[in-house]
């Protein structure tokens, strides 16, 4: 397995901090998918605001067909994310 070095929690200072805070008021908690961007805060940022946009914006499918689609997608890739 593959390892990826990352900035915990509680070591996040400015952006990377104020991206972890506001991950885990949204989720509840600080998922890996984000942490493996931790080195790089400004991409992190960027990364959250497309996922947002895909999965909140204007579109011909509603949230429930979307997260369907996230799904299908994560176990076709045999990804538990």
């Amino acid at each position: 397995m593959a390892y990826i070095r990352t900035i915990p929690h509680e070591q996040a200072e400015g952006l990377l901090a104020a991206e972890y805070a506001a991950a885990v008021r949204r989720a509840g908690k600080l998922f890996n998918v984000l942490t493996i961007q931790s080195l790089r805060p400004n991409v992190l940022r960027a990364a959250v605001r497309l996922y947002r946009e895909i999965m909140h914006g204007p579109s011909g499918l509603s949230r429930a067909e979307r997260e369907l689609l996230a799904v299908v997608v994560s176990q076709e890739n045999a990804c538990h994310y």
